[in-house]
């Protein structure tokens, strides 16, 4: 909240030349780009839906309910005061008052509870809105939110969790999921001999029937556990499944405070999807042991665990054998909502440097009059466009996919990769460039572009480094060449409007003909022009000639750079500048 009258005369001088402080905002109803996006992209009752989580994010209350979720990170609690087991996560009340603000509103679940009918679009925009309260609590928003199609591969485990996974209410309490009054969902995959290569996966899986038959089989499994776990009562198993054990370790454990985690482990088939819950079918805490948090560079507000799973009870979903495959779609919505909040992220940054520069004073006048200045910003603002324009287009994708249309299923199968690889890219720079606005202010903590920095890189990360995405959308060119088909169909009403994007498609299309073993050292570069044409393509058709040429001349012209704030010459700056604020 604002300071009530701080004093602005003191001891040795005045306080002058500063912003004034933050008022409430309306984070839709100043958003021009989105707005637009949200009338082209989505149904009207998805705008309408949104409207208050805009004011409310917006608000003094919630921003500061995110720089105190960051400045107190949370805590393990890996004991009880007698020496029993807990492993629990404590966290401040300010992040379970943003939870709140998320799961209260059914964001996590609109995208299946309206799925084909705008419901990904609105999952989507309400994404980009929350990322801008704190991004670390949508980890756990964007978990729960995916592991939807993971249980639809088994209609027990679905009949069991998803009511709970849909269920409007944050329910942070350490208890049975037959106690809660909703539920969240982790996800436990990378371990530390392999990151993106998880077929290293050496954490294993045997049937509660076998491990009934060889009570020792566990200890063989995991040599320290030291004495056989205890047997579980599985007159109850959750699902109607038989249960199994897992034995091994998690070096990244997304969301440790879930109430149940999607996992990998391996079987005598080979490499199975299973749903580990926190709390045994008869009511016992599950043997899932935190080893520590992780002390990130940012994502303060959320917590990461390495684990231990000894013994633990868990449920297959999906074939034993198709582990991978079984959480594919997941990792799509994952990575979607990867690529959407460094957007999110982008445009606070935006706000913050705009706000700055139109009240700070150099040299005779405001910054945001020196043509400098306006140029910088200007860039920024073109960014944040296109990135809206591509998360919006994508998450259509994904309800026209819902709906059986063929084109849509094959763009959704392609751009989360173009977009999460591309907005990760540009969202480091782009903070720096923010932080540069405000100057020496804005590299402190107080300023929340420090927070933003630090955050900057952790979307590229999760769910496939920028390696990783690259060689997955080539795999996608060549296993669903209905993808290309479709993307080419995406960029054909914008040729002929401006040389620039038409040059870089011609080369694009040359760039494509060749050999699968040219393509891969060049799958940076590949990825890059995909996601800028694709950017370009949308917003000459959609939004105003000067956003869209200028966006073409600055990102795939000759005087392109890779500085935000080279423009080229009689650039429309103001024209740009006026839809920030919108």
């Amino acid at each position: 909240m604002s300071d009530r009258a701080p004093r602005t005369r003191l001891a040795t001088h005045a306080v002058a030349n500063q912003p004034s402080p933050p008022t409430d905002r309306d984070l839709i109803g100043r958003d021009l780009p989105m707005r637009e996006a949200l009338a082209r992209e989505a149904p009207d009752w998805v705008a309408r839906r949104l409207a208050p989580l805009g004011r409310e994010v917006g608000s003094e209350r919630v921003q500061a309910l995110g720089e105190e979720a960051n400045r107190h990170p949370p805590e393990p609690r890996f004991f009880d005061r007698h020496g029993r087991r807990l492993d629990e996560v404590a966290y401040h009340p300010a992040y379970h008052e943003l939870m709140h603000l998320a799961i209260d509103h059914g964001w996590h679940a609109v995208a299946w509870q309206e799925e084909g009918r705008g419901g990904h679009q609105a999952h989507v925009a309400a994404l980009y809105l929350l990322t801008q309260a704190e991004p670390g609590v949508c980890c756990p928003v964007t978990m729960t939110h995916a592991a939807m199609p993971v249980l639809r591969h088994s209609p027990a485990v679905e009949a069991h969790w998803a009511p709970g996974l849909l269920a409007w209410d944050y329910d942070p309490r350490a208890l049975p999921a037959s106690e809660k009054t909703g539920l969240t969902f982790g996800m436990a995959m990378t371990e530390k001999q392999g990151g993106s290569d998880l077929r290293g996966t050496s954490t294993r899986a045997d049937p509660l029937a076998a491990t009934r038959a060889d009570p020792l089989a566990a200890t063989r499994a995991d040599p320290l556990a030291g004495s056989p776990a205890e047997p579980l009562d599985d007159t109850r198993a959750e699902a109607g499944e038989e249960g199994w054990r897992l034995t091994g370790h998690k070096w990244f454990c997304s969301a440790p405070m879930s109430d149940a985690f999607l996992t990998l482990a391996q079987t005598e088939a080979g490499l199975g999807c299973f749903l580990v819950p926190r709390f045994t079918p008869d009511g016992e805490r599950n043997a899932i042991e935190l080893q520590r948090l992780k002390e990130k560079c940012g994502n303060r507000a959320n917590a990461s665990a390495e684990i231990e799973y000894r013994g633990a009870w868990a449920v297959p979903i999906g074939p034993p054998d198709r582990g991978i495959a079984t959480l594919l779609e997941m990792v799509q919505q994952t990575r979607l909502d990867a690529a959407t909040a460094p957007v999110g992220m982008m445009r606070q940054a935006l706000d913050e440097a705009w706000r700055h520069v139109q009240e700070r004073h150099a040299f005779g006048r405001a910054l945001a009059e020196q043509p400098l200045m306006r140029a910088v910003i200007a860039d920024l603002a073109l960014e944040v466009e296109a990135g809206v324009a591509l998360v919006m287009r994508t998450a259509r994708a994904f309800d026209g996919a819902a709906r059986g249309d063929q084109d849509e299923r094959a763009l959704a199968r392609l751009l989360p990769a173009l977009a999460k690889y591309w907005h990760n890219k540009r969202g480091p720079g782009f903070m720096a460039e923010a932080m540069e606005c405000l100057g020496g202010i804005g590299y402190v903590e107080e300023s929340p572009l420090a927070r933003l920095y630090r955050e900057a890189p952790v979307n590229s990360i999760w769910e496939g480094s920028g390696n990783v995405i690259c060689l997955d959308l080539l795999r996608v060119l060549a296993r669903h060449p209905q993808a290309l088909v479709a993307l080419w169909r995406e960029l054909s009403p914008a040729r002929g409007q401006v040389r620039e994007l038409d040059a870089t498609l011609a080369g694009l299309e040359k760039q494509l003909a060749a050999p699968p073993e040219a393509l891969e050292p060049r799958a940076r570069w590949l990825v890059q022009r995909l996601a800028q044409c694709l950017q370009a393509s949308l917003l000459l058709r959609h939004g105003p000639a000067e956003v869209g040429e200028t966006f073409c001349r600055t990102r795939l012209g000759e005087e392109a750079s890779p500085a935000y704030g080279v423009l080229p010459s009689g650039a429309p700056t103001a024209a740009v500048l006026a839809r920030i604020a919108s």
